[in-house]
């Protein structure tokens, strides 16, 4: 095991071998690792988590975050890896590492995850973009193993057919569970006989799919499929994330059960922030990271924790800056502070003081803050 400070953490990895290795289109691969029978408790997962992996490229140590396309039942780690461009990290981890090569893997982590309810009657909807597909693939082939009441809508949007990923696995799915499971594919830049399935995922696409494909359901007469969906899981860029958690929510679906994964930096608040604060000046704050104690000023209290910290030059950890990852997850031991949007604590976190930097306004003097949550 190796210790290492990632994104302001300290984070625990293991040497896995790579078992598979795959090319799935021209900017897309997969990598499969064992998971060696000392370390299967380090390895338990949820559907829907990932792994960081620390590699080489261009001469230095990277860390990358990728979500696992594996289920738990199947008791390996795969993932789906994106290459943004030939001269990108992904790149070089897809030319230097092969079958057979360790490499560095995090325990897993991630809560883009649901709680199983393998007794209840459920409808569940998926909507991913690309690369966004991987999360929801672990979370759809787990659902249909383990819930056998639950019924799973997937809307799988890609530029071209030849960009997509794992369309002989979705089909797969959908062949064996197909009473419990529709896909349609949409594309954003290829023309379709039917007009319906070209173009993006967003809310007037999400309008039409509700009237048009979530309408009549045959297990209750009275009303919709949409008005039976339970939960929502998102996964793709983060305007796309934006545009239909929005859109879910204006049409009926609870903010607590529109659960997403962003796969980017992302600055933008999901959902608008409709509160107002009285201004407050000069305003104190300590916090602890890494052991070591900080201390500094903030002019007031019209831009939010963690951003005027980043605006200081500290190296506070964070990734999306839109209260999804929970990167800046920390504990308010002193003063008051207003959480404007939590998709990522729980109520317990919540009552023990956790706060996330991203999206808290200081509302006292003084703000006191520890980020060694362990």
């Amino acid at each position: 095991m190796e210790q290492q400070i990632y994104k302001g953490k300290l984070t625990k990895f293991h040497w896995l071998k790579i078992t598979k290795k795959e090319e799935l289109t021209k900017n897309t691969f997969s990598l499969e690792f064992e998971i060696p029978e000392d370390l299967k408790e380090n390895f338990r997962f949820e559907a829907g988590q990932f792994v960081s992996i620390q590699f080489r490229s261009h001469g230095q140590n990277v860390i990358k975050d990728y979500s696992m396309t594996s289920a738990p039942y199947e008791k390996k780690i795969a993932l789906g890896i994106k290459m943004n461009s030939p001269e990108g990290d992904a790149a070089e981890l897809f030319r230097n590492y092969h079958t057979g090569d360790l490499l560095l893997v995090s325990e897993p982590a991630g809560r883009f995850t649901l709680i199983s309810k393998p007794s209840e009657f459920r409808t569940i909807v998926g909507f991913a973009a690309g690369i966004g597909i991987t999360p929801i693939l672990s979370h759809f082939k787990n659902i249909l193993h383990t819930e056998p009441r639950t019924r799973l809508f997937l809307f799988f949007g890609n530029k071209s057919s030849e960009d997509m990923i794992y369309r002989d696995q979705l089909d797969n799915l959908a062949r064996t569970c197909g009473e419990r499971l529709q896909i349609f594919y949409f594309f954003s830049r290829e023309n379709q006989s039917n007009s319906f399935f070209h173009g993006r995922l967003d809310d007037k696409k999400l309008s039409l799919i509700i009237n048009q494909i979530l309408h009549l359901d045959d297990t209750d007469e009275e009303s919709t499929i949409w008005d039976a969906v339970d939960e929502v899981l998102i996964c793709g860029k983060g305007d796309m994330i934006k545009t239909l958690a929005n859109a879910c929510y204006h049409h009926g679906i609870p903010k607590k059960n529109i659960h997403f994964e962003l796969f980017e930096e992302y600055n933008d608040d999901i959902y608008p922030v409709e509160k107002e604060f009285p201004i407050i000046e000069n305003i104190d704050v300590e916090f602890t990271m890494l052991g070591k104690t900080y201390v500094t000023n903030l002019p007031d209290n019209k831009e939010r924790i963690l951003q005027q910290l980043l605006i200081q030059k500290f190296a506070v950890p964070y990734s999306c800056k839109s209260g999804i990852c929970g990167s800046c997850e920390c504990i308010l031991e002193e003063g008051k502070v207003e959480l404007l949007e939590n998709e990522y604590l729980t109520e317990k976190e919540e009552e023990k003081r956790h706060i996330l930097a991203c999206m808290s306004v200081a509302k006292s003097k003084k703000i006191k803050l520890n980020f060694d949550l362990s």
